[in-house]
């Protein structure tokens, strides 16, 4: 695999794969090993279709009308209405990478040769993929439980060349027109297929897979930022000694701290400057950063482990075995994917609490250790930079509602037949709402923390050279430094692309070497 060409075979995929084909538009090759499984597995469900015994997603019902046994004539018919049926999404559109993501990774289960659908419905899904074709998908239609149902269904749909879907230049059209206009021809589902293109828990692990990359990311931003904020206000960094981090040995606690130790090694700054305001010790917020941002990089680390279980799983009710039976099972319910959504949720929730008491207390002068009121030019003439705060207060205050579990919830649905569902599309929905404000309450602390530095480098003190590094990038790309009150929201926009694209690790880390 690399970042233009993704192969899919049968034994699953990888998170970098995700990403590749979701964000950066790889293209999609399937493996000859993973054709043969389609076709070995479409075998089997040919001579199940062929018997007269009732089974299962090939000749019956599906849900609460499983009992009906459906004839050979309208079998055709039957996988045709489950796509149109159950593409019954409302709401805004869904984003593109999140639309790609959820078809590769149906690709991906369909590859595995466990869902009996033939090589040709394979090849079109990559096809489609390929030609930038992406379907319209909507915020609202899925349970989490026999997969993204109609998420999944919208996908479908386009393959059978109807619906709307987004061609490669952003304009929506009817799917058959663009499938005409890249020579793809619409599928005619067949016997399980129909069943097969809708039952996986794709979407919300699509989002997962995302959501862990934006957060390593953002995880190691955090923990510059509060290495910075550490500086600005004169505090020790001896609490980030490899030794005390030795004796409570939480993995993620180890590694921040190690990253701040490097982000501060050469401050002029730290722990040398008490003597008009003598303290034994920081506050929390500035002291504990290591064990929260620790405690949170480990919960990453968890449900990475997740994530990669089930980027190896076949997800489908009812799949092939290897021995050629077709069984029914439950692998659909996305509980242990919701779960870990709903994990992050709380852990980025906590740490754009943290990054939010660090920017108030370099903004209050009376803890702040003799910066200037909200960081401003000439206090009350200036504002500086107090609303900076109340935006970052407020992204703050909506974390922590995204942060209640939607996995903890439940509604019954299909007649009752399926009565527990784990919500992991919701889940995953808030957490991409989460992820991004969570990148600008990171880039708000970052913007007051290298305007507090720069105040004491004007003081004559002299800041870390990874700090340097990092304020001069971002006044390179266009945040500004001290100075009379002006129009705010433009730096802060631009401290918020600096740390979304991985620029703020990038500008260190020619100073600390490469941070985790």
């Amino acid at each position: 695999m690399d970042m233009h060409t993704v192969v899919v075979g049968t034994s699953g995929t990888t998170a970098e794969g995700v990403v590749a084909v979701a964000r950066h538009g790889a293209r999609i090759e399937l493996s000859t090993a993973a054709v043969d499984a389609l076709a070995a597995s479409r075998l089997i469900v040919d001579a199940l279709a062929a018997k007269p015994e009732p089974v299962y997603g090939v000749s019956t019902g599906f849900g609460a009308l499983a009992s009906r046994h459906i004839s050979p004539e309208l079998r055709a018919q039957l996988q045709r209405n489950i796509v149109r049926s159950h593409a019954a999404g409302m709401g805004p559109r869904v984003e593109r990478e999140v639309v790609r993501a959820l078809m590769f990774l149906r690709l991906k289960t369909v590859a595995s040769g466990h869902t009996g659908v033939r090589p040709e419905v394979a090849q079109t899904m990559a096809d489609v993929l390929n030609a930038g074709i992406t379907p319209v998908v909507h915020e609202y239609g899925s349970l989490g439980c026999s997969g993204d149902l109609a998420p999944l269904s919208h996908c479908a749909l386009t393959l059978m060349g109807e619906g709307d879907a987004e061609g490669p230049d952003g304009t929506v059209r009817p799917a058959g027109e663009l499938l005409a206009a890249h020579g793809i021809a619409p599928v005619e589902l067949r016997e399980k297929e129909g069943l097969a293109l809708l039952n996986g828990t794709d979407g919300m692990l699509g989002m997962l897979v995302m959501a862990l990359a934006d957060l390593r990311n953002l995880y190691t931003s955090a923990d510059i930022t509060a290495a910075l904020s550490l500086e600005a206000l004169l505090g020790t960094d001896k609490v980030l000694a490899p030794e005390l981090h030795a004796i409570r040995p939480h993995p993620g606690q180890g590694v921040s701290a190690d990253n701040m130790l490097r982000v501060l090694a050469g401050s002029g700054l730290t722990g040398h400057h008490q003597d008009d305001a003598p303290r034994v010790q920081d506050a929390y917020s500035v002291r504990c950063a290591p064990q929260v941002n620790g405690a949170g990089r480990d919960t990453l680390d968890y449900a990475a482990v997740v994530a990669g279980r089930e980027l190896a799983s076949s997800v489908d009710n009812p799949v092939v075995l290897p021995d050629g039976r077709v069984e029914s099972n439950g692998n659909f319910h996305g509980a242990p994917v919701a779960y870990v959504l709903d994990f992050l949720a709380i852990v980025a929730a906590d740490l754009g609490s943290i990054c939010e008491r660090r920017t108030d207390r370099l903004l209050d002068k009376n803890r702040s250790h003799g910066l200037p009121p909200f960081l401003a030019h000439d206090a009350g003439v200036d504002s500086g930079l107090m609303i900076a705060q109340y935006t970052q207060a407020a992204l703050v205050s909506e974390m922590k509602r995204l942060a209640v579990p939607a996995s903890a919830d439940s509604i019954p649905s299909s007649a009752m037949q399926e009565d527990h569902v784990s919500m992991g599309w919701s889940a995953a929905r808030k957490l991409r709402t989460a992820v991004d404000n969570l990148a600008r309450i990171v880039a708000v602390e970052l913007y007051a923390a290298t305007r507090a530095v720069e105040i004491r480098a004007a003081e004559g003190l002299t800041p870390a050279p990874a700090s340097q590094a990092a304020v001069a990038a971002l006044r390179a790309a266009g945040a500004q430094g001290p100075g009379p009150d002006r129009f705010l929201a433009p730096d802060l926009a631009a401290a918020d692309t600096f740390v979304r694209e991985g620029r703020l690790v990038a500008a260190v880390e020619p100073v600390t070497g490469p941070l985790a």
